[in-house]
């Protein structure tokens, strides 16, 4: 099938990418063309796992083609994929300013059938509004054309986009016309052989259930977050409460890791949105708002531990942090906890040594102009003369460090661990001073071999 993907941010160039490597022929514009010229060269803007070879391999196999003009990219595509930036407005909505433009764009350039399909992230009715610009567009030009407008949100997770577009475990179709839900249909046969995952619903209950999905991952932490404040008040450890919960199959075990805050490009924007469209709507979401309120506060926890254990002046004081970015594989830092973080200590006065594995280039446009962040090419190199760790990224490489160098390098052996990364009693007896979120520091845990606690 030919295909236009409108937009080549994080969800566009997955979308087109994947659908080249089922044997579709795809266009992706965009309006920034030396974006499109890196693409073009195979250059990737993002990091993603996998999206720099399925990239390659399908431009040089000529399924994936990269252009900026959009009379080519409308003319191109029966299936006309909208996947432009939806950025939170000074209200918290959602702008809509790159989707209505992108819907002005194919009414004015269309001569035969569409089947435009909202990729994006977007409010309930924005198919409508869609649906309205480009018959507008059509009326001014005195034509008229068929065209049909579909809702099919995105669940992709960043560190695993591609993994999860081409095996989903759902893919959500909102439709109200036949000759478009045999055209998504025929679409993704190729990525649910094995059994039927295609959801269809009405346009609206599709646009609904992205940002519902989302809300209920938010709250989800949020809830564990608090959890933890209130298990390290009570004397109880979150990881053991983590794991009692997560057994039984009404709550199941993802999403329940007490941490430092949600980040990133979604979750807080569509929190904000679906708040925003619920206050409009008379309807106001009590429970939502209080999940924002407490990821608010928990993106501040790292700062309290360092406050409570250095006071409040900072001033001489060296913090190695690890992890910039919002969640591991990935680079990027929307919403980021390691904002506060960083914002935080040196606005105290604190000199702080930076490291994430693929989120530096950004870190450095970002904090660039604060004087007293630094950047280490490894992680033991951050740690040298601090008088703490701060972990703020759960990546991988962080989780099996050599503890006894660790602490040779730090001034002070002193972990302030935002996601909970090593056993408490274990880097007690290694000779560290440990401040995780809610775990136990005390004595042994229960489930400690008898050869241990002996």
């Amino acid at each position: 099938m030919k295909l236009t993907v409108v937009g080549t941010g994080y969800v566009g160039l997955v979308t087109g990418a994947c659908f080249a490597e089922m044997g579709n022929d795809v266009l992706c514009i965009d309006v920034d063309a030396d974006k499109i010229a890196r693409l073009g060269r195979g250059e990737i803007p993002i990091y993603e796992p996998g999206l720099e070879e399925i990239v390659r391999r399908n431009v040089a196999q000529g399924r994936l083609h990269f252009g900026t003009d959009v009379h080519e990219g409308v003319r191109f595509g029966t299936m006309q994929f909208i996947a432009v930036g939806t950025p939170p407005d000074e209200d918290g909505s959602a702008d809509m300013r790159h989707v209505l433009a992108a819907a002005r764009a194919i009414g004015e350039h269309m001569t035969d059938y569409k089947c435009v399909i909202d990729k994006s992230t977007v409010p309930v009715g924005t198919a409508d509004a869609v649906r309205e610009e480009i018959a507008r567009t059509l009326a001014a030009r005195g034509v008229t054309v068929p065209y049909t407008v579909v809702s099919n949100p995105e669940f992709l997770k960043e560190g695993a986009a591609v993994e999860d577009f081409m095996r989903p475990d759902r893919i959500v179709v909102g439709v109200d016309d036949e000759r478009a839900r045999f055209l998504m249909q025929a679409l993704y046969a190729p990525f649910q052989r094995q059994r039927d995952k295609l959801v269809l619903m009405d346009v609206r209950s599709a646009e609904l259930t992205k940002y519902a999905a989302n809300a209920m991952l938010a709250t989800r932490i949020s809830f564990m977050n608090e959890m933890a404040l209130l298990a390290e008040k009570l004397g109880a450890d979150i990881e053991q409460v983590r794991r009692g919960i997560g057994s039984d199959p009404r709550i199941g075990a993802q999403f329940l890791y007490a941490g430092c805050g949600y980040g990133g490009s979604c979750f807080p924007k569509d929190v904000k949105a679906l708040l925003h469209a619920a206050a409009g709507a008379g309807e106001p979401l009590q429970v939502l708002s209080a999940v924002e309120r407490a990821n608010e506060r928990q993106k501040r926890v790292l700062v309290d531990r360092v406050v409570q254990r250095f006071g409040e002046n900072l001033s001489g004081y060296t913090f190695a942090l690890w992890g910039l970015a919002f969640k591991p594989d990935t680079d990027d830092l929307r919403e980021a906890p390691s904002r506060v973080v960083v914002a935080e200590l040196a606005a105290r006065g604190a000199r702080i040594v930076a490291h994430d594995p693929e989120a530096m280039a950004g870190a450095r446009r970002l904090f660039g102009a604060l004087p007293a962040v630094h950047f280490a090419d490894t992680p033991m190199q951050a740690l040298e003369g601090a008088d703490a760790l701060v972990i703020v990224t759960e990546w991988k490489a962080y989780r099996s460090p050599d503890f006894e160098r660790m602490r040779v390098l730090l001034r002070q052996p002193v972990v302030v661990d935002g996601r909970n990364l090593f056993d408490p009693w274990l880097m007690r007896d290694a000779g560290f001073e440990y401040l995780p979120i809610g775990r136990r520091t005390g004595d042994a845990p229960a489930t400690l071999p008898l050869a241990l606690a002996a």
